[in-house]
C-alpha cells in the first residue's frame, strides 16, 4: 500500500496537467491516459469558464488541454480568456473536428497546439509534451499552412477560402450544419436558441454570398465532408 507522502513524491517532479472539457468520461478517460506517464498527471478538470478559472487559480496547472466544443461557449473563447488572464500558461486545443476546421483558429486565440480526439495515445502525450516545452503542436502540413496564412502568402493555398471570413461561432454553426443538424438540434447543442442560431445562419449565408437555404445546406456538407472550396459562389 502506497502511502499520502510517497505519492506526493511520486507527483512532485511531475508537470501538472487540466484538462477542460464538458463530457465527464472524456475528461475520465484522458485522465486515465496521462497519469501512465512518469513525467505528467492531471492535476484536476473543468467543465465551463468559471471552474477552468477558479482551476487554474487553485491548482496552479503546468499546462491545459481545451476542448472547442464546450457546449455554451466555444473553446476557443476560453482559450482568448486564458491567454489575457495567464498569459505564461500553455495550451493545447483537444477537438473532435478535424485539423483543418480549427487549427488556425485555435492557434491565432492563443493555443500552442491542435489535435483531435481521434489521434492515437502517443500523439496526445507527444503534442502535450511540445506544448509544455515551448513548442508548436500540429502536422507539418497545417504548420506549413499556418506559416503561408501568417505572412500573407498563398502559395499553398492556405485559408485563402470564403469561410475565412465567418466568426469562430459561426463557423461552429457551419459545420455542425454540415453534419446534417438542423436549427433546433444546433441551438440545444450550443445552449443558445432557436432564433440564435436562425441569426447565424443567414449571417453565414450573407457572408458566404449563398442565395438560398438549400444552397448554404450543400456547401456546409461539402465543406464538412470534402474541404472543397471549389463550390463557394464567385465573390
Amino acid at each position: 500500500m502506497v502511502c499520502a507522502e510517497q505519492q506526493n513524491n511520486n507527483y512532485k517532479n511531475r508537470k501538472k496537467v487540466l484538462i477542460v472539457d464538458d463530457h465527464p468520461m472524456v475528461r475520465e478517460g484522458l485522465a486515465d491516459l496521462i497519469n501512465k506517464e512518469k513525467d505528467i498527471f492531471v492535476c484536476g478538470s473543468a467543465g465551463d469558464i468559471p471552474q477552468t478559472i477558479k482551476a487554474i487559480k487553485n491548482l496552479q496547472p503546468d499546462v491545459v488541454t481545451v476542448d472547442i466544443s464546450l457546449g455554451d461557449v466555444s473553446g476557443l473563447e476560453l482559450i482568448k480568456h486564458i491567454k489575457t488572464n495567464f498569459p505564461g500558461l500553455p495550451i493545447l486545443a483537444l477537438s473532435m473536428h478535424q485539423e483543418s476546421f480549427y487549427a488556425e483558429r485555435a492557434i491565432r486565440a492563443g493555443a500552442k497546439g491542435y489535435i483531435t480526439k481521434q489521434e492515437a495515445t502517443k500523439k496526445v502525450i507527444m503534442a502535450i509534451r511540445e506544448v509544455l516545452n515551448g513548442k508548436l503542436y500540429l502536422s507539418e502540413n497545417m504548420k506549413e499552412k499556418l506559416i503561408f496564412s501568417l505572412v500573407g502568402g498563398n502559395e499553398s493555398g492556405a485559408f485563402t477560402s470564403p469561410a475565412d471570413c465567418l466568426t469562430d461561432r459561426e463557423m461552429e454553426v457551419f459545420i455542425l450544419l454540415g453534419q446534417g443538424r438542423e436549427t433546433r438540434q444546433i441551438a440545444e447543442q450550443l445552449c443558445l436558441s432557436v432564433k440564435t442560431i436562425e441569426t447565424y445562419r443567414s449571417r453565414i449565408k450573407e457572408k458566404l454570398h449563398l442565395k438560398s437555404g438549400s444552397e448554404l445546406l450543400r456547401c456546409a456538407f461539402q465543406w464538412a465532408n470534402g474541404h472543397d472550396k471549389s463550390w463557394f459562389p464567385v465573390i
